[in-house]
């Protein structure tokens, strides 16, 4: 606990470091000319065809109908964009924690050891494509369990946890990874895993909760279509942010536990021992 209490306030400090800043405005981009484009080609596209289905469910036309008998009859209007932007969210936060990996993990990291951790021997225990691999089979996995849980989303309690679960496993899988490849051999990084499983886990839980504040800020871009183009690159930059504190978060903590795990394994070396001073030469009188 203390570890990964050391390492939260540390990952805190370091998002104010310019050049965290500065990293994070190269996702941002990417993905707000992702959004914005496939908005401006399928949006008007997409909300006919999800009125369209509402429309063929009687039991959506009755709560319209329910609705417009209270004078809330403007909310028809916002379910369907609601509705895409519910279903858009993950993919988005999909594709910002795959941004921040392949684009500001590496330089993250570099800046993380080359202050703290500056004579880490570097074991290079993984590699780039086994990362890539990884975080695409860890990335499936997440969203069949994202759809294979919606049913359960029903429930209040439950859509609280699960989507910030699934999300945390997803953080958990991919920056544990990609924080230890370079300096970690695979044995080591092993090691580390099976023994700080639950702080990195619970690390990547609480990353997830993080990531579903600017949720908020994304669902307003899609109920005030005026001020979409202000909000939606605002929530787009909260999530970048969001990930590169956890990808702070993760290097500094698994740094330190790699550290400590090599001074436990290969203690440092005793100092030489000084010979002792020779005694003084007594200088006898000449006979």
């Amino acid at each position: 606990m203390k570890l990964m209490l050391d390492a939260f306030w540390r990952a805190a400090a370091y998002c104010l470091h310019p050049r965290v800043i500065a990293l994070s405005v190269l996702p941002l981009v990417l993905m707000v000319a992702l959004s914005l484009g496939l908005g401006y080609l399928f949006w008007d596209r997409a909300v006919d065809a999800v009125n369209a289905t509402l429309q063929g469910w009687s039991l959506v036309t009755t709560f319209f109908t329910w609705l417009e008998r209270f004078g809330l009859g403007g909310l028809k209007s916002a379910l369907a964009p609601l509705i895409i932007v519910f279903l858009a969210t993950p993919v988005i936060v999909v594709v910002a924690l795959l941004a921040v990996s392949v684009l500001m993990t590496p330089s993250i990291l570099h800046l993380v050891a080359q202050r703290r951790f500056p004579d880490l021997e570097r074991r290079h225990g993984g590699s780039w494509w086994r990362g890539a691999f990884g975080s695409l089979l860890a990335t499936l996995v997440a969203l069949l369990a994202m759809l294979a849980s919606i049913p359960l989303w029903l429930v209040p309690p439950l859509v609280l946890v699960l989507p910030p679960l699934i999300w945390g496993w997803l953080t958990y899988r991919v920056l544990s990874y990609d924080v230890l490849a370079e300096h970690a051999s695979r044995e080591e990084r092993r090691e580390l895993i099976r023994r700080h499983r639950m702080p990195l886990l619970a690390m990547g839980v609480l990353a997830g909760l993080l990531g579903a504040a600017p949720g908020l800020v994304w669902v307003s871009g899609g109920m005030f279509a005026a001020l979409a183009p202000v909000l939606v690159p605002a929530a787009i930059w909260i999530y970048t942010l969001v990930f590169a504190f956890a990808a702070l978060w993760f290097s500094h903590f698994a740094l330190a536990a790699l550290a400590a795990l090599r001074l436990e394994r290969e203690p440092p070396a005793p100092p030489p021992l000084e010979p002792p001073p020779f005694p003084p030469i007594e200088v006898l009188p000449a006979p």
